[in-house]
């Protein structure tokens, strides 16, 4: 996969494959990895085989595994549950293709990589679950120290073998820009490793999790709509590869009409999409603790897909981030407001959002989900009279006090969760402290030392 860049995923003059009415209609009885094939294997096909890559398909959707479901609430408004895979999170669904994908690769050409990923909550249990116990890859995941739930915390901490989790202090913008640090650095790959290569990464930036979100769109229509109706897809996002992949969906053909991308606190999105100008703040607490996330990876991707450009400004000596998010092409701003609106929804909200979905529809959402929700109801004005459907991020059981405090409803722990309850931690904690800027947090010299003498110790 390393020949599909970002290059390749552009909306005008773009290579993006187009999907036929007629592969679209075959689509209603397809199950979800088969759906997966046709929507991937236009991409894919030089570089896997197709028999090779419905195998691929086969193992990472299973649905023993990872069954995914469609569930009409209210009118026409569904939720796809994109929450019953092993770490019961939309982010298996991603993890569990890539981790194979590369897997397979690296078994092909007898190479070993060390993927390295930053986690704001759901991502790094995903990801070092996907990637526990296979034969040519090691995981480091950096995970905010105190931000995160205990139960998500537990599912990178509790797998031991080729995963290795690794706390920070600071928030989920510190950890992935020391994920992005370790990633570029193949001076210390190669002192460690004697190869300038074994990083790799699986985070939202990595294509290779972002194609595979473009998958959810399909099976959302194929399950909902009529012919030739249209969709509004409903995205509650904070690093926006859910959302990306829904954008890559639509170019794909499918009948999207709009996008809703719900945010909470952390704006900077939707102030970009009302004035044109783009501003990172320090990022928000917020309940939906995936989603505090002040400069999303995927941002960049999206700009330069309507035609802008977004990178970060570097010190020439240095090479450090002096500031984050500089467009100095602007995109098609017309086209983008077309195809995408953005929603924020405060912190109160979600729990008002919660109850309401709970006692009105006996439906009880994570607070992740609910920014979905509200960012709808803001849209439609509660009518529910569109064909749309939000995407539900992540099992409620993950976020027990958030539903209780909503609800007064003690959710039910997930299986798996149960049994990581009681299991032995392995911890590396990063102590050293960030820098504290009027931006907010930002990745100190020492940390990167510390991070790179642990690294050495558990790879020596």
């Amino acid at each position: 996969m390393e020949a599909i860049t970002a290059q390749t995923i552009k909306k005008k003059g773009n290579n993006i494959p187009r999907i036929s009415f007629g592969n679209l209609l075959s689509m209603r009885n397809m199950a979800y990895a088969s759906i997966a094939f046709n929507v991937l294997n236009p991409f894919l096909s030089k570089e896997i085989p197709p028999a090779e890559l419905e195998s691929i398909l086969d193992d990472a959707y299973d649905p023993k595994k990872i069954p995914t479901e469609v569930q009409n609430v209210t009118g026409k408004t569904s939720i796809m549950w994109l929450t019953n895979g092993p770490t019961y999170s939309f982010k298996d669904y991603a993890a569990r293709f890539f981790s194979r994908a590369l897997n397979h690769f690296l078994s092909k050409k007898g190479l070993r990589r060390t993927v390295v990923v930053a986690t704001s909550g759901d991502t790094g249990g995903a990801v070092a679950d996907s990637l526990y116990g296979l034969d040519n890859v090691d995981n480091i995941v950096f995970f905010p120290k105190g931000t995160i739930s205990e139960g998500q915390r537990r599912q990178m901490t509790t797998l031991g073998g080729n995963v290795h989790a690794f706390e920070i202090n600071g928030d989920f913008d510190v950890c992935q820009a020391l994920a992005k640090t370790i990633l570029g650095d193949k001076e210390f790959a190669r002192e460690v490793f004697h190869d300038e290569e074994r990083f790799t990464s699986a985070n939202s930036i990595s294509v290779g999790r972002l194609l595979p979100q473009a998958v959810y769109p399909f099976f959302a229509y194929s399950r909902v709509a009529d012919i030739y109706e249209e969709m509004i897809a409903v995205i509650p996002s904070g690093n926006f590869g859910d959302m990306m992949g829904t954008v890559i969906a639509k170019e794909m053909g499918l009948p999207i009409s709009l996008i809703i991308c719900g945010v909470n606190e952390n704006t900077e999105f939707p102030d970009f999409l009302r004035t044109g100008k783009y501003v990172v703040s320090p990022s928000r607490s917020s309940p939906s603790s995936a989603m505090m996330v002040s400069h999303p990876s995927n941002l960049a991707r999206l700009i330069d897909f309507y035609g802008g450009h977004m990178s970060d400004e570097r010190d020439p000596a240095t090479m450090k981030v002096k500031r984050e998010g500089v467009i100095d092409r602007m995109p098609d701003m017309d086209a983008m407001r077309r195809d995408i609106i953005s929603e924020s929804i405060d912190n109160e909200r979600h729990y008002t959002t919660m109850s309401y979905v709970y006692f009105e529809h006996k439906v009880i959402l994570d607070p992740h989900t609910a920014v979905g929700w509200a960012a709808l109801e803001d849209h439609l004005k509660g009518r529910h009279d569109q064909l749309a459907v939000i995407y539900a991020t992540a099992d409620p059981g993950k976020f027990p006090l958030d539903v209780m405090k909503a609800t007064g409803i003690d959710p039910d722990l997930p299986e798996g969760m149960r049994r990581q309850a009681s299991a032995q931690e392995r911890i590396y904690s990063i102590t050293s402290e960030p820098e504290y800027t009027e931006q907010g947090m930002k990745l100190s010299v020492r940390q990167i030392e510390e991070a790179k003498s642990e690294i050495r110790t558990i790879f020596s």
